[in-house]
């Protein structure tokens, strides 16, 4: 019996209890995360509010319009000749999307998928080239769309912006398409499917999600580009809204509530587009980041 109760495991007082930090952390993250989109929103809140205002005031009285009115939006609309600025750009983003889309994966299968001399020259050049700033091009830019004949034109302004969004969208999907197997492709020509018809059913659907992605960058390469825009068109009526928007800055004075009403509505194609698109941008830059 002895031996019994000395192997008898001993009682431990119960431990105490250390405070828990869970809810100071939890407060502090909320502050972060708060302030975080405090800091972020607040330029959109206050260009939303000075639009709609009357007239733009000093101190607490332009966060906070007392009479709202679409004064502005209407000005902007009719004697700013916004509408015909917002056609001219919806037309360059969409061949922009359009065009950089459609050569970038075509690019992007090649380099991929073929072996060919000097294919890692290429991919470096393409890096090299999207370092390149945008401002040492503008006058390289202006002399070859003079010899093309092709400057104050819609068409040339938008060839332009699909080579500037090129290098990017090549580099993104050659990873999607390195990332699909090549025996989907082999298991497609093996069904009797021939290139054309693997390329559509198969390896397009495959790297959707990476052209979401890179058709976003493009849009966005295109509705807010000043310089290129500025420099290509004199005719008023072929200006896109970047360049629109600039006509509501005066010498002396700037009328504010009519600038931040054209900068409303240049903001809302693109958070349509956004959230348009946003499930596969969130899917295509995920699977980048894990295939690529």
């Amino acid at each position: 019996m002895s031996q019994v109760a000395d192997r008898a495991p001993a009682v431990r007082a119960p431990a105490r209890r250390r405070p828990s930090r869970r809810p100071a952390a939890a407060a502090a993250k909320g502050a972060a995360v708060a302030g975080v989109l405090f800091f972020t929103l607040f330029p959109a809140y206050f260009m939303l509010t000075s639009a709609v205002s009357g007239k733009v005031g000093s101190g607490f009285e332009a966060l906070i319009p007392t009479a709202p009115t679409l004064a502005n939006f209407t000005e902007v609309l009719t004697r700013g000749n916004f509408l015909t600025y917002l056609g001219n750009s919806l037309l360059v983003a969409l061949i922009t999307v359009l065009g950089s889309s459609l050569l970038a994966l075509f690019a992007a299968v090649a380099v991929a998928r073929f072996r060919f001399r000097f294919r890692t020259t290429v991919l470096i050049m393409i890096l090299v080239i999207q370092m390149v700033p945008l401002e040492a091009l503008v006058i390289p830019l202006f002399l070859q769309a003079r010899e093309l004949q092709l400057l104050n034109s819609l068409l040339g302004l938008s060839l332009v912006y699909i080579a500037l969004s090129l290098p990017f969208a090549v580099w993104m999907l050659r990873g999607f398409v390195a990332a699909v197997p090549a025996e989907v492709e082999e298991a497609a020509y093996l069904d009797g499917a021939s290139w054309g018809r693997m390329f559509w059913s198969v390896l397009l659907p495959l790297v959707a999600p990476g052209l979401v992605a890179t058709s976003i960058f493009s849009f966005i390469t295109a509705w807010n580009e000043f310089i290129l825009a500025l420099t290509f068109f004199n005719d008023t009526d072929k200006y896109t809204v970047a360049v629109g928007l600039r006509a509501f800055f005066g010498q002396n004075t700037t009328d504010w509530g009519l600038v931040m009403a054209g900068s409303t509505i240049i903001t809302l194609p693109v958070m349509v587009f956004f959230l348009f698109v946003q499930r596969g941008l969130a899917s295509g830059l995920v699977a980048g980041a894990v295939k690529g």
